[in-house]
């Protein structure tokens, strides 16, 4: 973080696959930590894959108090697959949660295959009932634009300073060449009165900055000492963790040598970090991410003194 120290000290892998467990059989995947009336309790919302490889979000709760543990797992998702033929008929993934009017709002990232290219993403929402989630709509809640004429990928939404406010990933072509990347995308900004009917100017956030990457996703976004501080992935053979930040939460300044956070020498994370969600807890900032092949191989908490 600018003027902070951003050495974050991991913690260590907190969740893996376990195929007992039919929604997260084979993966843990992004996730989104929204705190409890427990101080040190917090509930993830983890984006799991069944042993069909079909992303669902089921919840895990984590226990920050001493050694930080995942104490208890859903057996059963929160939101699962959308209607054949709606846009999340093939999975839901990436969430990001808000608290409106006492509910949770959960946006998330649906998924259809395609034909010429391997899939389509849109935007969602769905709304806390008890211990699920039930759809706003069977339709994405962010429509097709002539600047954003392809996938909408993961966010995130925040309502601040009386708005509502949308980091989103914004597919920009797919490749077509062999030696090409299978895709582009980059990170975009929207407002609304709320939350649900977005304005867009086609605000480009984070950039593709050299032919070396080539997709910037999973924004989170952490306001402190009148800045905004964001964390993201962007990817050229494999993601890493990079990092931005802003006065107006606008236009951004990235600076991706200012995080530091090491691959390991060996397992889970030796190859990859990725999908980053940042919380507080106290006086610590706490960082999800997922490590090798997008969450095959686990999800990790690191944390940062502030």
């Amino acid at each position: 973080m600018k003027g902070v120290n951003n050495n974050w000290e991991k913690l260590g892998r907190i969740l893996a696959p376990n195929s007992k467990i039919e929604w997260m059989s084979t993966f843990t995947g992004a996730s989104y930590a929204v705190a409890t009336e427990q101080e040190y309790l917090f509930d993830v919302y983890v984006t799991g894959r069944d042993s069909s490889n079909r992303s669902l979000i089921g919840r895990v709760q984590l226990d920050l108090q001493d050694d930080p543990k995942v104490i208890n797992i859903d057996p059963q998702p929160v939101l699962s697959c959308g209607t054949l033929g709606a846009f999340d008929e093939n999975g839901v993934s990436y969430p990001c949660l808000v608290k409106h009017q006492d509910k949770l709002r959960l946006y998330y990232t649906g998924w259809m295959p395609t034909v010429l290219t391997p899939f389509q993403n849109h935007l969602g929402m769905a709304v806390q009932q008890g211990d699920i989630f039930q759809r706003f709509s069977r339709a994405p809640i962010l429509q097709r634009t002539n600047e954003d004429f392809l996938s909408i990928g993961s966010v995130c939404v925040q309502f601040d300073e009386g708005i509502w406010k949308l980091w989103y990933t914004s597919f920009i072509n797919w490749g077509n060449e062999p030696d090409a990347a299978k895709h582009r995308y980059i990170i975009k900004y929207a407002t609304s009165e709320d939350g649900i009917n977005w304005i867009r100017d086609n605000q480009v956030c984070i950039d593709i900055q050299n032919k070396e990457e080539h997709s910037i996703c999973r924004p989170t976004i952490f306001k402190y000492q009148n800045l905004y501080h964001m964390w993201y992935c962007y990817r050229g053979d494999y993601y890493k963790l990079g990092y931005a930040f802003s006065e107006d939460g606008i236009n951004w300044t990235r600076s991706d040598r200012d995080i530091r956070i090491t691959l390991s020498d060996t397992g889970w994370d030796s190859q990859s970090q990725c999908y980053p969600n940042v919380f507080r807890c106290g006086e610590y900032l706490y960082l999800l991410y997922c490590g090798n092949e997008y969450g095959r191989e686990g999800l990790g908490l690191a944390r940062l003194k502030i």
